[in-house]
């Protein structure tokens, strides 16, 4: 059985648990459950801390993990990033209050208070530059009013704690995160892998794909083709109607009402769009 490291809790659990049960897997019934099997599809899943998964998967204790890219780079683990998933995405970013730092290199000798030392380091490294990283557990903001350090590096969604507590990002982005999918560094692909990750695909393609259908006139497919080209290639159909085809193809999501107004113009009728809800590519 193929061995999966899934959060239990945070950000990352609810957007996993999900994208599970769209690639067809049986997720635990109760948040307080730590394994769940799904004997059908050969699968059993262990509900873990998201910091700690990296570890578990990099010992080849468990197969496969999800978790965030910042924990991944962060834990130092012996584990690869296979695929982004497309979920829980933040940027992380060195913050200090407003107006005492402007750019990166100010940060030589200071304080930084952080939840991930071993970004932190790896980045200031990389920059040639010197100061003293300070690991804190979580609420890193309120570090630099009692006096700990002199700025922070955390992860940032909106912004709005950091402009709660009076600070303001400088800076470029240390990391972009977002939930990854993880193996064993150097390790073979265990059993079941294949079949796993191929599910996890089809459910983002179906997240960013829809289908659309549309009749358009014989003399404007070629116009049309090049506003819905498809994955592949369009699917184009005779209509019993002389002079008019049926088109169907896959086209971006975030496109899609930009795409009908263009195809409508061009003389496209019967302009339909369904959910994708799985698919192979």
């Amino acid at each position: 059985m193929l061995k999966v490291a899934v959060p239990n809790k945070g950000s990352l659990a609810e957007a996993a648990a999900e994208m599970l049960a769209e690639a067809g897997y049986r997720q635990r019934r109760h948040t307080k459950d730590l394994v769940s099997v799904d004997a059908e599809n050969g699968v059993e899943f262990f509900y873990l801390r998201p910091r700690d998964i990296a570890i578990y998967v990099g010992e080849g204790t468990l197969d496969v993990g999800i978790t965030g890219r910042d924990l991944l780079l962060d834990s130092g683990a012996k584990a690869d990033e296979v695929m982004a998933l497309g979920f829980a995405g933040s940027t992380f970013r060195f913050a200090a209050p407003a107006g005492a730092l402007s750019t990166e290199a100010e940060l030589a000798g200071r304080r930084i208070a952080t939840s991930y030392p071993g970004i932190v380091r790896t980045h200031l490294e990389q920059l040639g530059i010197e100061a003293d990283v300070v690991r804190l557990d979580g609420a890193v903001e309120t570090s630099i009013r009692l006096g700990v350090a002199d700025a922070i590096a955390d992860v940032v969604e909106t912004g709005t704690t950091l402009r709660q507590a009076g600070l303001e990002v400088f800076g470029e982005p240390i990391l972009r995160s977002e939930a990854v999918l993880i193996t064993r560094s150097g390790a073979d692909k265990p059993t079941g892998f294949d079949v796993f990750q191929r599910r996890l695909q089809s459910v983002i393609v179906a997240r960013t794909y829809v289908m659309m259908d549309y009749d358009i006139q014989v003399q404007h497919v070629e116009a049309a083709i090049k506003l819905t080209p498809g994955i592949e290639s369009p699917t184009v159909s005779p209509l019993h109607r002389e002079g008019w085809v049926a088109v169907r193809a896959m086209v971006p999501r975030e496109s899609t009402q930009r795409i009908m107004d263009d195809l409508y113009a061009l003389g496209g009728r019967g302009i339909l769009v369904t959910d994708i809800l799985s698919c192979r590519i």
